[in-house]
């Protein structure tokens, strides 16, 4: 079972990157090849969330995956899953899961986040390089947060974040 984390300390309150990772609508600015985010269906503390992401391949064509929040802790987490079922996904996964984790210091907030991916059948030879993609994705999903961040506060300050 492939898993992989990043961590990197981000210059906002735990309050407002819970805001940013929390609500599905801002994945495309922070989140790689995530070109929007479609059928949300929110739930008060995000929990049981439902959203469909729309991804743009290397050939420049939207792939549709579908989501769901697990667990959600304001200010300290925010776990989703990609529901596999009937995708061709399903071919090469069992399971996948993203977990984000949050701890304020100082006005900071260390920012952890981990993929963990179960891969299915002759799939699973292919782990070391699932790993690095993964890594590659953590690393990406960071750097977007870092490049969102001095405009973190603005964005909860003016609605834009829509919780």
């Amino acid at each position: 079972m492939p898993r992989v984390t990043k961590k990197r300390t981000i210059q906002a309150s735990p309050e407002d990157v819970w805001k940013l990772v929390s609500d599905p609508y801002s994945l495309p600015r922070w989140w790689p090849r995530t070109v929007r985010v479609e059928n949300v269906e929110a739930k008060g503390s995000g929990r049981r969330s439902r959203w469909t992401k729309v991804l743009e391949t290397s050939e420049g064509r939207g792939v549709r995956a579908d989501f769901r929040c697990l667990s959600a802790a304001e200010g300290e987490r925010y776990v989703w899953e990609q529901e596999l079922g009937g995708t061709p996904f399903e071919r090469h996964l069992r399971a996948s899961r993203i977990e984000i984790g949050m701890r304020g210091r100082d006005g900071e907030t260390q920012v952890t986040i981990a993929s963990v991916q179960t891969l299915r059948g002759l799939s699973r030879l292919g782990s070391p390089m699932m790993r690095h993609g993964q890594g590659s994705i953590l690393d990406e999903a960071l750097d977007g947060m870092t490049v969102t961040e001095p405009r973190l506060a603005n964005f909860v300050k003016e609605g834009v974040l829509h919780r």
